[in-house]
C-alpha cells in the first residue's frame, strides 16, 4: 500500500482525482464508483476539470460497487439514483454506461451473478475508487466470520445503518436492511485501487487496515493483498498510523 496524506479532505479528493484524471487521459475505460461522503471530494474535482480543463468521459463506463435490496434506480437515496446526481450526470458518462447492481431483482442471487458478469465482460476495472467504513467494511462487505468472494446479497450491520441515516432524513428504520455488493475478490481484481478516509472516526480501522492482520473482520484489510493500492488520508483519519507507513 502507498500511504499519502494531506492536511485535510479537499486535498485527497484533489490527489485521488489526478489519478483517476491520468487513467482516463491515458485511455481507462472502467471505473469502479462508491458513494457515500469519502469520494465527493474526487467527484467534485473531476466534475471542475471535465468543465474547465477538458476532461472527457466520453468512453468511460462506471460500475458502481453497491445496492440497496428493495430500493428501485429511480428513488432518491438508492445509489443508482446518488452517483449520476453527484457525478456522472456532470461530466457526460450516458446513463446506460453507469451500471450497478439490480437490488429490485426477483432473484436478487441471479442478479447478483449477472453483474459480476457485466463486470467481467468489460473489465477488469481500471481504477476502483472506495471509501472506509467505521467498522472496516468495504462497499457493503461487512465484518464477519468470512467474505464473499463475488457480488453478494449482505445484510447490513446496525452501525452500517445507523450511518447511512443521515441520508434517509435521520430515520434508521427507512435504511435498508439489505443490499447487494461487490465481494472483495471482484473490487481485488481492479488494476489500480484507491481509498479515500478522512476524519478521527476512521484512524482505527485505518491503523488496522495498514498494519493488523488480513481477516475478514476487518474487510479492508484485504486490501493488503492487492498489488497497487494507494491510500489518501487526511491527518485525522491518518492519527495512528506509525511512522513506518508516513510518507
Amino acid at each position: 500500500m502507498e500511504v499519502v496524506i494531506r492536511q485535510h479532505e479537499q486535498q485527497c479528493g484533489v490527489t485521488a482525482a489526478d489519478i483517476i484524471a491520468d487513467a482516463v487521459a491515458c485511455g481507462a475505460t472502467t471505473l469502479g464508483l462508491a458513494t457515500g461522503s469519502s469520494p465527493l471530494s474526487v467527484y467534485r474535482e473531476l466534475i471542475r476539470r471535465h468543465r474547465k480543463g477538458g476532461l472527457t468521459f466520453a468512453d468511460v463506463q462506471a460500475f458502481l460497487l453497491d445496492e440497496y435490496v428493495g430500493l428501485p434506480p429511480g428513488h432518491p437515496q438508492s445509489y443508482a439514483h446518488v452517483i449520476r446526481a453527484e457525478f456522472t450526470d456532470h461530466v457526460g458518462i450516458a446513463s446506460d454506461r453507469v451500471h450497478s447492481p439490480d437490488g429490485i431483482a426477483e432473484d436478487i442471487f441471479g442478479a447478483a451473478q449477472a453483474y459480476d458478469a457485466l463486470i467481467t465482460d468489460a473489465g477488469p476495472i481500471d481504477v476502483q475508487l472506495l471509501g472506509i467504513g467505521a467498522n472496516g467494511h468495504i462497499g457493503f462487505n461487512e465484518p464477519g466470520d468470512e467474505l464473499a468472494s463475488r457480488t453478494h446479497r449482505v445484510k447490513l450491520a446496525d452501525s452500517t445503518r445507523r450511518d447511512n441515516a443521515g441520508l434517509f432524513a435521520g430515520d434508521i428504520s427507512k435504511v435498508p436492511r439489505e443490499a447487494l455488493s461487490m465481494g472483495m475478490g471482484t473490487i481485488l481484481k481492479a488494476a489500480t485501487v484507491i481509498l479515500i478516509a478522512t476524519g478521527e472516526r476512521k484512524a482505527q480501522c485505518v491503523e488496522q487496515m495498514v498494519h493488523g492482520a488480513v481477516t475478514p473482520r476487518l474487510p479492508a484489510s484485504f486490501l493488503q493483498l492487492h498489488r497497487d493500492v494507494e491510500l489518501y488520508l487526511d491527518h485525522s483519519a491518518a492519527s495512528r498510523l506509525s511512522p513506518r507507513s508516513r510518507p
